[in-house]
């Protein structure tokens, strides 16, 4: 072998310390600029995509590129070509911008690049995730012991929840798989839930089949009527109930199911109770606002996105569970080269994922440092913000079609207007703010949701100016409905 091959390190991938430091300065400060560029400047993208393309065609990798100018193209690219979530004026999906504090969590987590696999490798970090589920879990009420950990997102910790449901119920099921039920498993969701839940079924092994969607009662909220006579009707039949999910805050509507009522029907059969808190989890943070989630402490298992509310880095999800136990059952697994733990159980042998980054330090910086209080204040101010758009809209005859609390409006303008979708989309394109249409209760409507802290009346002010003039008809040929025609809203209201 060559000798030169141990006289240095890569210096492009290790450089010296005062290069580290000159670069960190720069990408800080190119950062800061570009932030401020941001709240000021459009909320969807502005790239060029032909030159896009052109120049990161040139990426061949077979020549290195200078750091610096790298990061600048890089930020840049970031800058034009994305949905800026960070912006005030982002309205969209359940993305806020993150706090600071989570945001150097990254930073530390990515310099000392800890495995969180093994207990014994990470220590500190394993200990501070489970401190602060632990302390989420008291929280929301959920009887002492409760335990879990930190997931890359809802989807993960949702797919948790089904496996240990199923192991629950057949514990051969960890070894023959689908094979352990003698007639078909059965999960319970609402109409409204998140559509992950299908591809959770198929990921299982049980089958998209196996998932039984349940009618809402009429306001976006799962029906326990409706969800006492599917397990009936399919326990008559030979199914087996094996989980019953309800959703604190919809993706669509921010509604809650009836968790207490759930709860009971859960328990009467027999099967897993899991509540999907993704979103309206962060409540507990709230005394205005915990008492929406009353039931929550009734769960075998629950999900709550810290990256979502919590306004943690993407991607940061939680499973919680009032019976830990099982989590070993379901993914418990030896290897002789991994340092065997002691006092902290080893994660790969509690959850699905084996090398995982440092997630929870994201939220335990940022609940550190601003505590339940700082919480509290964060999500009664963004629904603050979300009364007063509901306020405004409806003195100017908008309709507002869900009873939410969880900060998120469905509207409806007044009579005549264009297409809903007509009308997200003029937004959209000004690149002025950014909002959504969804599917509520069978009709499609306008989704506004305030999720960043830093959103003020100067932001609803300007879209409620944008919603005004993109809903107005502005010619003859916009008008879809027929002369005469009374408007969706009005007839299912």
């Amino acid at each position: 072998m060559n000798n030169t091959a141990f006289d240095m390190p890569v210096e492009a991938l290790f450089p010296t310390e005062a290069e580290r430091s000159r670069l960190i300065a720069m990408l800080a400060a190119e950062l800061e600029n570009t932030r401020d560029q941001i709240c000021g400047g459009r909320v969807t993208p502005a790239l060029d995509c032909k030159r896009f393309k052109a120049e990161l065609s040139r990426f061949t990798f077979t020549s290195p590129v200078n750091l610096e100018e790298l990061l600048n193209w890089t930020v840049q690219q970031l800058r034009d070509g994305i949905v800026q979530m960070t912006h005030p004026r982002y309205f969209g999906l359940f993305n806020p911008a993150p706090g600071f504090p989570s945001i150097l969590a990254d930073y530390i987590a990515a310099t000392f690049n800890p495995q969180l696999a093994a207990a014994k490798t990470s220590p500190a970090a394993i200990a501070i995730e489970n401190h602060v589920i632990s302390q989420v879990a008291h929280r929301a009420s959920l009887p002492a012991g409760s335990a879990g950990h930190f997931t890359n997102g809802g989807s993960e910790a949702n797919f948790t929840a089904l496996i240990c449901a199923l192991t629950k119920i057949s514990v051969s099921f960890r070894d023959i798989g689908a094979r352990a039920f003698r007639t078909p498993p059965a999960v319970y969701v609402s109409r409204e839930a998140h559509q992950a839940w299908f591809k959770i079924a198929h990921q299982a092994g049980i089958g998209r089949l196996a998932i039984r969607v349940i009618e809402t009662d009429g306001e976006g909220r799962m029906s326990d009527a409706a969800l006492a006579e599917a397990v009936r009707a399919d326990i008559a039949n030979g199914a087996i109930p094996v989980m019953i999910v309800a959703t604190a805050g919809t993706t669509a509507a921010g509604m809650i199911d009836p968790l207490r009522a759930c709860a009971k029907i859960a328990e009467s059969a027999g099967a897993w109770y899991h509540i999907d808190a993704a979103w309206g989890g962060a409540a507990i943070a709230s005394e205005q606002l915990r008492p929406l989630l009353a039931g929550i402490e009734l769960a075998d298992s629950v999900t709550i996105d810290a990256h979502k509310w919590f306004a943690t880095t993407m991607g940061c999800g939680m499973f919680i569970t009032s019976q830990p136990w099982i989590l070993k059952e379901a993914f418990g697994i030896t290897a002789s080269f991994m340092p065997a733990g002691q006092d902290i159980p080893d994660p790969y042998t509690t959850s699905m994922l084996w090398s995982r980054r440092f997630l929870g330090l994201r939220l335990f910086l940022n609940l550190a440092t601003a505590g339940w209080p700082g919480y509290a204040q964060h999500i009664e101010r963004t629904l603050a913000l979300t009364d007063l758009l509901r306020t405004q809209l409806s003195e100017q005859g908008w309709v507002v079609v869900n009873p939410a609390a969880l900060g998120v409006l469905c509207v409806l303008p007044p009579f005549p207007h264009r297409p809903v979708h007509e009308i997200t989309a003029a937004i959209i394109a000004s690149g002025e703010a950014w909002v959504a249409v969804t599917n509520f209760e069978g009709r499609d409507v306008i989704r506004i949701c305030i999720t960043n802290g830093q959103t003020d009346q100067v932001d609803i002010a300007t879209l409620i100016e944008l919603l005004k003039r993109h809903s107005v008809i502005q010619t003859a040929s916009d008008n879809h409905l027929k002369s005469g025609e009374e408007p969706l809203y009005s007839r299912q209201h």
